[in-house]
């Protein structure tokens, strides 16, 4: 009889794991075909595991070997919220070597996720073999540390229309955002079970502190970044400006740069059913 675990390809499905390292627990999920290099989801701001849309982690678990995991101070995951995104990166370097023993990763990073992959990167170049960085900017990209204000007032938008503060935050306020918003929050309640802690306030003001502290830095030298290098956001990105983007892809050489129209900082959620198979190509080929 064999032992052999069926492949999960659904992120609504994928269990709920932790490893411990150095006395610290990691929550993760983990989903596709077991592989040598693996693709390490880097999630946003004030998300848990719970915040991957699924349209897109699904598509790339198809062909890749994925694993999504919570920040210290996040969701399941032990410990507080770092004060800095280059520690936030040495605790996910501890994570993927020695809580999950791998020396080679692919990266799939959105918004502050991209921010500390970023660092992860340059302090261990080695590490990372592809990379797809969305909705992000480089370390001392100009105007990054202003998140805190946009965020507070989305945030005041969304409780006055009694709406998720994301629909605000990733999306533009026309009937088209308006829709792609109300669609993205429905597809992240598709999991029904074994579903994360929320964030806490405490760890969500020290997350917006870390993010203006890497805005107000001196950049990193990106040129450390070989590999093969995906950049996306939508053309009206309010939290991480847009233009950010087409500085990362000046400053990483040959990478790939897709600016989706009539989005913001949810542009790759907004337009999934593009992005997610473009995506799974770059980290399958």
């Amino acid at each position: 009889m064999s032992t052999t675990e069926p492949v999960i390809t659904s992120y609504a499905k994928a269990p709920a794991k932790t490893v411990t390292v150095d006395g610290d627990t990691f929550a993760y999920r983990e989903l596709g075909a077991k592989e040598e290099i693996p693709v390490i989801f880097f999630v946003h701001l004030a998300a848990t595991l719970d915040n991957w849309d699924p349209r897109i982690i699904d598509q790339i678990a198809k062909t890749r070997h994925v694993i999504a995991f919570d920040q210290l101070g996040v969701g399941a995951s032990s410990g507080q919220v770092p004060d800095t995104l280059e520690q936030a990166a040495a605790d996910a370097y501890r994570f993927i070597t020695k809580g999950l023993g791998y020396d080679k990763i692919d990266i799939f990073s959105f918004s502050m996720g991209g921010m500390i992959a970023q660092d992860l990167v340059v302090a261990h170049p080695g590490l990372v073999r592809k990379f797809v960085l969305t909705g992000t900017g480089p370390r001392g990209g100009k105007n990054i540390d202003k998140v805190v204000g946009v965020t507070y007032w989305d945030i005041f938008r969304s409780v006055i229309t009694r709406s998720d503060p994301k629909e605000f935050l990733f999306f533009n306020r026309d009937a088209e955002g308006k829709r792609a918003g109300k669609a993205f929050v429905e597809r992240l309640k598709e999991r029904t079970v074994d579903r994360d802690k929320p964030i806490s306030n405490k760890s969500f003001s020290r997350q917006l502190r870390a993010i203006q502290r890497y805005g107000r830095s001196t950049p990193s030298d990106l040129s450390v970044i070989t590999g093969p290098t995906l950049i996306a956001n939508g053309d009206n990105d309010r939290m991480v400006p847009s233009v950010l983007s087409e500085d990362l892809h000046r400053r990483i050489t040959g990478s790939e740069l897709i600016i989706y129209p009539n989005s913001g900082h949810g542009g790759i959620f907004q337009y999934w059913q593009k992005f997610a198979p473009i995506a799974a190509k770059f980290l399958t080929d």
